[in-house]
């Protein structure tokens, strides 16, 4: 079985055959490209003129970090609101008998913690959020 993962900024194909996984290619993740604003340009001027909005901004933020494979939680190394550096370890996630440190990628602080040790994740299962 062939699967994608994403793990500090790249992107690897691993074949998984009984037992044995093989890396068959390597290479750096696309940055995700910033959408082009949906709302009218003379609405937005004077929304952001009426009114500052800090919210978006700050949501706009904050980093979800998603589980790259289906494992389950081994550590959780870190406390909602405590700070971390870019490049931190964050989670241990067990899958197929290796331990993946799930760092953090960015400078911030932890917000909501979404899974505890001994949790099972899917890919794609939200694990923790850095502010």
């Amino acid at each position: 079985m062939l699967y994608r993962v994403s793990l500090n900024g790249k992107i690897y194909e691993v074949e998984v055959e009984k037992g044995e996984a093989v890396i068959q290619s390597e290479f750096d993740a696309a940055q995700p490209q910033a959408q082009p604003a949906v709302a009218p340009a003379p609405a937005a001027p004077q929304a952001a003129a009426s009114a500052p909005q800090p919210a978006p901004s700050a949501a706009g933020s904050a980093a979800a970090i998603n589980a790259p494979m289906p494992g389950n939680i081994n550590a959780v190394k870190v406390a909602s609101g405590q700070s971390v550096k870019k490049g931190e370890v964050l989670i241990i996630l067990e899958a197929m008998k290796m331990e993946n440190e799930i760092v953090a990628p960015k400078d911030g602080k932890i917000g909501q913690i979404y899974v505890q040790k001994g949790a099972t994740v899917e890919t794609g299962t939200p694990l923790i959020e850095v502010l």
